[in-house]
């Protein structure tokens, strides 16, 4: 699939016809409405395109979305309760320092999957011990970040011997309300690697977006310093008006609309929500795309609502 004209456009602060809009389901909210969700779905082909006919199945489920327990090219153990929803890393494969000496990378090849630098340091070696690491900032801390470096750089080399107009990346850098690691921890250890990354693509010709979950204004204008393109913060753990502050006219953002309003709100409150974040980052040059994804705790009326306050804010700008 094409990158929409409007999105590249959006990106460059080039004056697109309509602010670009998503939304994503997620499988366990396809298991469980089924036919249903496909009405909805059929009902805004501005949301999810025009879709040929077709007979899905609705508990199908790929990768760590199944139930169950599946290991990983690094060797993570993946842990999953809920069928449809996503996996946790359970068992870390670095438990200790002296294992960071032995540790190889997987042949080339897996990629950069969701969590790709920032999260595989917590995965190989576990939450506490990666935290611990960087508080006393061993030698193994940075022989760990050069071995995941090293290797994300060949699977980005990779990606761009046929290079895309964007790439798109995803690791949650922060917590509900803050970073893990300090800011000036953050800037020694970590930004270096997302700009080596980064840089290649700009020195492609290819865009960077980048997917992050969590609390990350601290580090947003160094986000942009290594090269991000366009930034997929979320609205509820940021503050909206936090980022119109870091990122208006300074970068594009797909801004992740408050999931965790969307189980419990209203369908007004929905409008409410979405007209606010076109009024304070939208405007007539770009700079915005909006996304929303929707679990299986999301009422379908809600659903509903994203969809139709999307479609009517989508024209709207300051």
């Amino acid at each position: 699939m094409g990158v929409g004209e409007d999105r590249i456009k959006a990106m460059q602060f080039d004056y697109p016809e309509y602010i670009p809009v998503a939304v994503s389901l997620l499988p366990a909210t396809w298991i469980k409405y089924r036919e249903a969700l496909d009405e909805l779905v059929a009902r805004h082909p501005v949301i999810f395109g025009e879709r040929a006919e077709e007979v899905r199945n609705y508990d199908e489920v790929h990768g760590r979305y199944r139930k169950g327990q599946y290991i990983d090219e690094w060797g993570c153990v993946w842990s999953n309760i809920r069928e449809g929803c996503d996996a946790i890393v359970t068992g870390h494969p670095v438990p200790t320092r002296e294992a960071v000496h032995t540790l190889k990378p997987p042949p080339p090849g897996a990629g950069l999957p969701h969590g790709f630098m920032w999260l595989r340091l917590a995965d190989l070696r576990g939450f506490e011990e990666i935290m611990v690491d960087f508080a006393e900032e061993p030698p193994e801390l940075q022989m760990l970040i050069d071995i995941v470096l090293e290797y994300n750089l060949g699977e980005t080399r990779a990606m761009l011997e046929d290079p895309p107009e964007i790439a798109y990346f995803g690791d949650d850098l922060g917590l509900q309300d803050r970073l893990p690691i300090s800011p000036a921890k953050w800037r020694k250890y970590m930004k270096p690697c997302f700009a080596a990354i980064y840089g290649l693509c700009h020195e492609a010709g290819t865009s960077v977006y980048m997917h992050t979950d969590g609390h990350i204004v601290p580090i947003i204008k160094d986000l942009i310093d290594c090269g991000v393109n366009v930034l997929n913060p979320q609205v509820g753990a940021n503050g909206l008006d936090q980022l119109v502050e870091e990122c208006k006219g300074k970068v594009c953002v797909n801004l992740d609309l408050d999931r965790q309003m969307f189980p419990f709100c209203t369908p007004a409150d929905i409008d409410a929500h979405v007209r606010e974040c076109v009024e304070k980052l939208g405007t007539p040059q770009g700079g915005l795309w909006l996304t929303a994804e929707c679990g299986p705790d999301v009422p379908l009326e809600n659903i509903e609502a994203i969809c139709q306050a999307l479609e009517k804010y989508r024209a709207y700008f300051n």
